[in-house]
């Protein structure tokens, strides 16, 4: 069964496994080793890449930091304009007559 929250690491020991990878250890010794999977010391290698430079075929991490914060804002935004149109329209039906809205 798959776990709810994945495990976090602390950024030093995602640090030294990439080192290790980049020595020649490959991603499936060091998952072994480290009782971790393989797939995520790959995507820790494709991280490390990415914010380096050395792959463009994604985000960066600050990139994706960004792009979260933006996400969030523009949800925020979107709850705002909401209530305060309902707001609008409550205190124009107030105005004119109102017993009809």
């Amino acid at each position: 069964m798959a776990r709810k929250h994945p495990r976090t690491y602390p950024p030093e020991f995602r640090r030294k496994i990439v080192e290790l990878a980049r020595a020649g250890r490959g991603a499936d010794e060091l998952a072994s080793e480290f009782q971790l999977a393989s797939q995520t010391v790959r995507n820790w290698i494709k991280r490390d890449d990415l914010d380096a430079g050395r792959r463009s075929d994604g985000l960066t991490t600050e990139e994706n930091a960004e792009l979260s914060r933006l996400r969030r804002e523009v949800k925020q935004l979107k709850i705002e304009r909401e209530i305060l149109s309902k707001a609008a329209v409550s205190s124009t039906c107030q105005r004119n007559e109102p017993n009809s809205c």
